[in-house]
C-alpha cells in the first residue's frame, strides 16, 4: 500500500531552527539575514499561533486596546541595524522625559532626552505593529515557516536536535533556539529547570485616556500597593501598568469604568490631568524567572523562555533584544573560527556576555521592587532623600539613564 506524503516526510536538515515567531524569534530571524546570505544557512521558524507571515501594508488598523512595549533608545539603534526602524517608528511615540516619584513623598527624579543629548529616551510601540514590521522584513528572506505548528518532541542527537512537529514535519537542526516564551513546556521536556520567585504581585495593564497632552513624559510612581507606570501613546492616551498584591486586582478588574478611573486618579494624582476612559483591562502575575541552563550543545534559550522580569523598569524586551544581537555576533565568530553552529564553546562565549548583562538588569529592576516594597520606619524618608539626591547628582543620574536606555552595559 502506498504511504501518504505525510507519512514519508523525511527529516530535513537545517542550520538553525527558531522555535517561536513572536517579537524575539522574529527579531532573531531578521538579525540572521546577513549571515544567511553570506554563509547560505538554512533557517526555519516554527510558530504555534496562526499569523500573517506575509502581512499587507493596507491592513493595519490601530486599536486603543493594543498592548504596547517601551523600547529603549539602544533597542531603537539595534532595530536600525536590522533595517526595520524607519517602518517601526511610524507608530512609535517618543519618550522625551521620565518622571520617577513615590506617592505621598516630596522626592522625585527627572530624566530628559535633552540632558542626555538624544532625540528620545525611548519609544512606546504597539506590539502588533512591531510584529507586523518584523514579519514584513522576514517575508523578504529565504526562511522556511511552519505556522501554525508546534514542536511535539525535541530530542538531542549528535550535532544538534531532532524536532517532531504537529504538522507532520521532522526537522534536524544544528542549533535550536527556544524563543517561545515561558510556557511551551519544551524546557521542561529537556530537563532545563528555572529559578522562579513570585513577587506576589499582579500587573493590571490597560490603555487610558487623559485630559491633558502628555508631552512625551513617562511616569513611574511607587505606591504602597506597588509601582505603577504611565507610558505615552499617540494622542491623549497612555498605557497604564498598575501592580497590585496578587488577589487584590480582581475587584478592580471588575469595576465599572467610572469607579475604576476614580480609584486610578486617587492612586496616581493629577499630573496628567483627569483620566477620561479606560480600555480592556488585562492582568498578569509577576515573577522573577531565569532559566538554569540558557545554553546547551546545539541549544540556546532567548526572551521570556530565558528570563521574565518585573515590568517596573521596562527592561524585559530590551534585554531580550540584546540577547538576540549577542547570539548573532557569537554565531558569526564561531563560523569564522570554523566551528559548528551548535558548538558549546561558541554558546558559552555568548552566555558569558549575556550573564553579565542579565545580572545587571535583574539587580536593577529587582532592587527597585524590593526597595520600594519595604516599609520600615524612616525608610520612606531615606527613599525620598535618595530620589532628591539622584535628581541633584547629574552624572550619576545620567549614568543610570544610559544603562537603562541600553546605550551602556
Amino acid at each position: 500500500m502506498q504511504q501518504s506524503n505525510q507519512a514519508v516526510k523525511r527529516a530535513l536538515t537545517h542550520d538553525i531552527v527558531i522555535v517561536g515567531g513572536g517579537l524575539v524569534g522574529a527579531s532573531l530571524g531578521c538579525a540572521l539575514a546577513p549571515l544567511i546570505e553570506r554563509y547560505g544557512w538554512r533557517v526555519a521558524i516554527i510558530e504555534s499561533a496562526p499569523m500573517a507571515v506575509h502581512p499587507q501594508e493596507n491592513v493595519w488598523q490601530p486599536s486603543f486596546d493594543a498592548r504596547a512595549s517601551a523600547i529603549a533608545e539602544g533597542s531603537a539603534q539595534r532595530f536600525r541595524q536590522l533595517g526595520v526602524w524607519e517602518a517601526m517608528r511610524g507608530e512609535a511615540t517618543p519618550i522625551r522625559r521620565i518622571h520617577i516619584s513615590e506617592r505621598g513623598r516630596l522626592g522625585a527624579t527627572r530624566l530628559s532626552a535633552d540632558e542626555l543629548g538624544v532625540a528620545a529616551l525611548g519609544h512606546v510601540i504597539p506590539n502588533a505593529w512591531m510584529g507586523r514590521v518584523l514579519h514584513q522584513q522576514l517575508a523578504q528572506l529565504p526562511l522556511e515557516w511552519h505556522c501554525p505548528a508546534k514542536v511535539e518532541q525535541l530530542t538531542p542527537v549528535a550535532n544538534g536536535h531532532n524536532l517532531q512537529l504537529s504538522d507532520g514535519s521532522q526537522l534536524k537542526a544544528g542549533l535550536t533556539v527556544l524563543a517561545d516564551g515561558g510556557r511551551s513546556g519544551l524546557k521542561e521536556q529537556l530537563g532545563i529547570g528555572s529559578r522562579h520567585e513570585s513577587y506576589q504581585q499582579t500587573a493590571l495593564i490597560a490603555h487610558v485616556g487623559v485630559s491633558q497632552p502628555h508631552l512625551g513624559v513617562a511616569y513611574e510612581r511607587f505606591t504602597s500597593q506597588g509601582p505603577m507606570a504611565l507610558l505615552p501613546l499617540p494622542g491623549q492616551a497612555m498605557e497604564l501598568i498598575w501592580t497590585h498584591p496578587t488577589g487584590s486586582e480582581t475587584a478592580r478588574m471588575a469595576l465599572p469604568e467610572r469607579e475604576f478611573l476614580l480609584q486610578l486618579q486617587r492612586a496616581f494624582g493629577d499630573r496628567v490631568g483627569r483620566f477620561t476612559r479606560v480600555g480592556t483591562r488585562h492582568a498578569y502575575p509577576l515573577s522573577l524567572v531565569t532559566a538554569e541552563e540558557p545554553v546547551r550543545p546545539g541549544l540556546a534559550v532567548l526572551g521570556n523562555a530565558a528570563h521574565a522580569l518585573h515590568p517596573v523598569a521596562g527592561q524585559g524586551f530590551n534585554l531580550a533584544l540584546r540577547g538576540v544581537m549577542d547570539l548573532v555576533e557569537a554565531l558569526e565568530q564561531g563560523e569564522q573560527a570554523k566551528r559548528p553552529l551548535g558548538d558549546m564553546s561558541t554558546l558559552q562565549a555568548f552566555e558569558k556576555q549575556r550573564s553579565r548583562d542579565r545580572a545587571n538588569v535583574i539587580r536593577f529592576s529587582d532592587g527597585l521592587v524590593r526597595l520600594f516594597g519595604l516599609s520600615f520606619p524612616l525608610l520612606p524618608h531615606a527613599r525620598a532623600a535618595g530620589l532628591i539626591g539622584l535628581n541633584l547628582v547629574g552624572p550619576l543620574r545620567r549614568g543610570l539613564a544610559r544603562r537603562a536606555m541600553g546605550l551602556e552595559r
